[in-house]
């Protein structure tokens, strides 16, 4: 093989790295995410010559087992508010320590392009017994443990070949919203590729379906749909990865037809359309939400993903002889299946074609965000309750927020809000890693303040929070402008909930959480701290104009009863801890 080529033979030769990091530049990257490493340090040299921003870690003296992980929960926040992102880590230690979150980002159907800085080919060439590996010259093993959690795969060991590779794998990271894995060799960091290619954009247009297969598809879909009496819409988190929104608004305001979300595809619709009804999750839904859905006989489900904690411990009740479903790969029309035909295609021309459909009115209790008459006393004893919380929050909330949510009570809790308009929701319901909302706060933050300064509002518990706390201290370094709300309840009351209310194991040492904004240096003048517990107090919170501003990082402390939980989650929990004790 190759180790080099003639820079005579190129036309507009590039190093290599700075090829790559043009690459992320022109399909949107702006903040590369990482933690340095012997093995990448000199491609790190080429991020700021690029026109990118590090995104690294404040404190040298982490280990990169503590840090590598946050930086990729960062990664996968900024990912979903900016379409794609990149984080750089270490070979070995530092790509192992990402493997947590590049898996959640896979089975979330979240694009990050991992980088990692390997030995040089020499090295590995000669299975020297260097740092970081097993000792045993198998250099090829990390990667290895990469490729099922991973999309595609580059290994750039020869500049021949390398920009195609490089080519390639962006474009799948793209097209199929997954994480894709590049290894780069430390020789071959300033090894001279052609740059010449950089003048033409990488495809990033999906593939065509076969017009005759989608036609057919269509035609089919629009017989069920035009035969069905009570109809509805359902709509969750791969409408939103697979990037088909303008499609599924177009589709709720044309046909009308009530429209519900699963909790994954919370802010996939906008909430202010009067035929927008709530949250579908089985069981854990509101009652009036729970006997519409399950009362229609035709639900056109888009993206959907049918996971225990999206359907509230697997209580759907919606058959699928009554179900029609839109998915990146394949339309499911009742019990036959159309591989190969992408929904984005299918639902324009269902949208264009399908004309008036037999609309039944919206009945029951909708999601308003109205506290409920007994969750209202506003004595200034009376404690945070998530009944009187969420409801606030939705109030609270204004157009195109972020609200970045753990899945614990935040993430069942969000349910019952109505969201204004363009208001983006981030969670991690199918994963469920603990702390990962932090560091997904500080990259969803630092994504928003290179577009459009939106307000990113996080609620996490104290439980996940104290895993993930040390990333407030990059969301300070890079002067973003969060709102933090830890809700103080003594652990973790998801497990509580599923086994063991008052075992220690649930519990955690009580920090003085807000206290860190300033141990971690923050500026006076930029950072403002709170503690709330009582509603009142909350209340007072809420109505406060300058806090809503969000001019600079805002700390809430929120004290909530440790037994306390929306009524989702102890549905769910009591599902899951069932699930978990069956025998066969």
């Amino acid at each position: 093989m190759a180790t080099d080529i003639r820079t005579a033979e190129l036309k507009k030769p590039v190093d290599l790295a700075e090829y790559l990091f043009r690459r992320l530049h022109q399909v949107g990257v702006r903040g590369v995410h990482g933690v340095p490493g012997d093995f990448n340090l000199v491609a790190l040299d080429y991020i700021p010559k690029t026109g990118l921003n590090w995104v690294g870690n404040t404190n040298e003296l982490n280990a990169e087992a503590q840090t590598d992980v946050k930086k990729g929960y960062a990664a996968d926040g900024y990912a979903r508010i900016k379409g794609i992102s990149a984080v750089v880590t270490t070979f070995g230690v530092g790509e192992l320590s990402l493997v947590n979150a590049i898996a959640g980002a896979y089975s979330e159907y979240v694009p990050i392009v991992h980088i990692v800085g390997t030995p040089s080919t020499i090295s590995q060439r000669d299975g020297l017994l260097l740092h970081h590996t097993l000792g045993n010259g198998n250099f090829d093993v990390f990667a290895d443990m990469s490729r099922d959690i991973t999309c595609a795969m580059a290994k750039l060991n020869d500049p021949q070949d390398a920009p195609m590779l490089i080519d390639h794998v962006i474009r799948e990271c793209w097209v199929q919203s997954r994480p894709v894995y590049i290894a780069l060799p430390t020789d071959m960091v300033q090894k001279k590729v052609e740059g010449q290619r950089l003048e033409t954009p990488i495809d990033l247009s999906y593939p065509t379906n076969l017009p005759e297969k989608e036609d057919y598809a269509v035609g089919v879909i629009l017989k069920y749909l035009h035969a069905a009496k009570n109809p509805i819409i359902l709509v969750d988190a791969c409408a939103v990865r697979h990037r088909v929104l303008e499609e599924v608004d177009e589709l709720v305001k044309k046909s009308g037809l009530p429209t519900f979300v699963a909790p994954m595809g919370k802010g996939a619709v906008n909430e202010t359309l009067p035929n927008y009804v709530g949250v579908y999750a089985g069981d854990g839904s509101t009652p009036g939400v729970k006997d519409r859905v399950e009362a229609s006989d035709l639900v056109l489900s888009i993206g959907a993903i049918k996971s225990d904690f999206n359907t509230a411990g697997f209580t759907y009740r919606v058959g699928q002889l009554a179900t029609i479903d839109f998915h990146s790969d394949y339309i499911r029309v009742r019990y036959s299946e159309y591989p190969g035909v992408r929904m984005k295609g299918v639902l324009q021309k269902v949208i264009a074609k399908m004309g008036k459909l037999n609309v039944q009115g919206i009945s029951g209790d909708k999601v308003n965000n109205e506290i409920a008459s007994e969750d209202q006393h506003m004595s200034h004893d009376e404690v945070i309750s998530h009944a009187w919380l969420w409801p606030r929050v939705g109030q609270w909330l204004i157009p195109n927020d972020i609200v970045i949510t753990e899945t614990g009570t935040a993430n069942f809790g969000i349910w019952e809000t109505r969201f204004p308009e363009g208001v983006t929701a981030l969670s991690q319901v199918l994963w469920g890693s603990i702390g990962y909302s932090v560091g997904a706060c500080q990259g969803a933050a630092l994504a928003a303040k290179e577009t459009d300064n939106r307000r990113t509002i996080l609620f996490v518990g104290d439980g996940s929070f104290q895993l993930t706390a040390q990333e407030v201290s990059t969301m300070i370094r890079h002067d973003l402008n969060p709102i933090i709300f830890v809700i103080c309840n003594e652990g973790y009351t998801i497990e509580r909930l599923i086994h063991g209310m008052e075992a220690s194991y649930n519990d955690v040492q009580q920090w003085k959480y807000k206290d860190l904004v300033a141990a971690f240096g923050a500026h006076p003048k930029k950072y403002k701290t709170y503690q709330v517990k009582t509603k009142k107090e909350a209340d007072d919170l809420f109505n406060d104009k300058e806090f809503a501003a969000a001019p600079y990082l805002q700390f809430v402390e929120i004290y909530m009863p440790k037994e306390d939980a929306p009524r989702a989650l102890k549905l769910t929990t009591q599902a899951s801890a069932k699930l978990n004790a069956r025998l066969e």
